[in-house]
């Protein structure tokens, strides 16, 4: 079967047993063709904590560039897969980009594992920058308390706090809609963000 065909059928996110269904071919025929997609650089592989492999299959992949989840994944202890990719070409995404894509996102697991960027994070006047752009430098702010009270992390700048807080009458606004916690009212208080995390959520950061 041409690889070129392969391909198309194949694109997004596989497992084994879904690239034999699609290509109606037996096991051993499938990781054939999986080798073979690999070698030409269409493949990133990613392996799951019940030790199966699942397979991203695209044309991109072969452009070198690197997605937010591949960040995340990196310096995360939780596992992102996702059947949408977002690969970023010609640089690899920063973590201050990194961190403010996955606050956008509003997906629980996704911000679950951007916290561990906040141990990593030195330019904080950058991610003032793109928090303010997209209007999220209070959840920024929130979440990084959040993660202050399970984690070590770096420390955030006097001036980043200061703009980021809110003045006057803010009105309360939430990371995940309509999500708030009953373990950390006081950082909701102080930012007027809801958090959508609890203590017990947070298990895999102890």
């Amino acid at each position: 079967m041409e690889m070129k065909r392969i391909l198309k059928k194949l694109g997004g996110t596989q497992n084994i047993e879904s690239i034999m269904t699609i290509l109606g071919v037996k096991r051993s025929k499938a990781i054939y063709y999986i080798y073979r997609l690999r070698n030409a650089g269409y493949v990133k592989t990613k392996r799951l904590s019940n030790n199966r492999r699942l397979y991203n299959i695209s044309f991109e992949n072969k452009l070198g560039g690197t997605s937010y989840y591949d960040i995340l994944n990196k310096y995360s202890p939780i596992k992102i897969t996702s059947k949408e990719i977002y690969q970023v070409y010609g640089k690899e995404p920063s973590l201050e980009e990194t961190l403010v894509y996955a606050v956008k996102t509003q997906r629980l697991r996704i911000i679950l594992a951007s916290l561990a960027l906040f141990k990593r994070i030195e330019n904080w006047s950058g991610l003032y920058r793109l928090a303010k752009a997209n209007h999220i430098e209070r959840q920024i702010g929130a979440l990084y308390d959040l993660c202050r009270q399970i984690m070590r992390t770096r420390k955030m700048t006097r001036r980043f706090r200061n703009h980021a807080l809110p003045k006057g009458a803010s009105f309360f606004n939430y990371v995940v809609p309509h999500l708030k916690s009953n373990d950390f009212q006081n950082i909701e208080k102080i930012w007027r963000i809801y958090l959508p995390f609890n203590k017990s959520d947070l298990e895999d950061y102890k």
